[in-house]
């Protein structure tokens, strides 16, 4: 039995779907587009419908014109799927308390948030310094009880609870309750 030869056609799909993807994003008309880029707009829209034979300028154009790099116009970013299981992922303890948290997502590029796990027991709270300017923490509560916020002013949380605050003030985290867990997230400005 032959193999079946790949279409030739695959890579002109490919960009076809890239250039609609990538102008959609951005908000612009075919007209815009191809007006940015210097090239025709039938050459355009003949692209996006998988015709057509662009060449490396015309798409470079078009890259640079729609603020992308060129390879995600003919090699697009595949989505990624990340799974951490419970008990993996690295682990940073507190000194002070009973609490760990669990790196589940850092910062990627473009992107300026972080993504814990966290684990507390009842007994010291932990307090944190405050952050970079601009910081939010998010915080949702998924076992247990604790106080959460600003020292001062702590707000108690109970399981499917979720506060936001300033990161960039103290803030404390205290378990109130055995097997408290939360998932927070840092937003870095």
């Amino acid at each position: 039995m032959a193999m079946a030869e790949p279409s030739r056609s695959a890579p002109l799909d490919i960009i076809a779907r890239a250039l609609r993807r990538e102008r959609g994003a951005t908000g612009l008309s075919l007209t815009d587009l191809a007006k940015r880029a210097g090239i025709a707009k039938s050459t355009l829209s003949q692209l996006e419908s998988g015709s057509g034979n662009p060449s490396v300028e015309t798409l470079w154009a078009l890259a640079v014109a729609l603020g992308v790099p060129l390879s995600r116009l003919v090699d697009p970013p595949k989505p990624s799927v990340t799974v951490i299981r419970a008990g993996e992922g690295p682990v940073v303890h507190s000194e002070r308390a009973n609490y760990s948290a669990t790196l589940l997502a850092a910062c990627p590029p473009n992107a300026r948030r972080d993504m814990y796990v966290i684990r507390a027991e009842p007994g010291s709270a932990r307090n944190s310094d405050p952050h970079m300017p601009g910081t939010m923490e998010h915080v949702w509560l998924g076992t247990g009880r604790a106080l959460v916020g600003h020292p001062d002013a702590p707000v108690t949380l109970c399981p499917g609870d979720y506060i936001a605050y300033p990161g960039d003030h103290p803030h404390t985290f205290q378990a109130l309750s055995p097997g408290t867990t939360a998932v927070s997230l840092i937003e870095h400005v």
